[in-house]
């Protein structure tokens, strides 16, 4: 099943999606997939459409939290790094291998 194939149908199945919606979950299911095959069935894609979804939106919300205490960290003017801003850094580090993770399907180092 081409990526094209699969975005026609969640298309389909879920017409109140956005296209970039439709193009970012196809690209995350079929990365995810272990069985292409098993796409063909409806139950199986919404299955698989769910758990992107919830893998996306637990990247998302992560990186917003992260963003958001990297900014808090930045704005407190140039100090010497305590152990809890490194902390924040380590967590911001980890967030972004997890993203980049979700979307290639491999490993990341942190």
């Amino acid at each position: 099943m081409t990526c094209h194939e699969l975005a026609r149908r969640l298309a389909a199945l879920r017409p109140e999606l956005q296209s970039i919606e439709i193009a970012r979950l196809s690209l995350l299911i079929l990365i995810q997939a272990e069985d292409e095959g098993k796409l063909a069935n409806d139950d199986a894609l919404l299955s698989a459409w769910k758990n992107a979804s919830f893998r996306l939106e637990a990247a998302a919300d992560q990186h917003a939290a992260v963003a958001d205490e990297l900014d808090q960290m930045c704005n407190s003017g140039p100090v010497q790094f305590t152990p809890d801003q490194l902390w924040i850094l380590l967590r911001a580090v980890k967030v972004q291998s997890q993203i980049l993770e979700l979307y290639t399907d491999q490993p990341a180092l942190a």
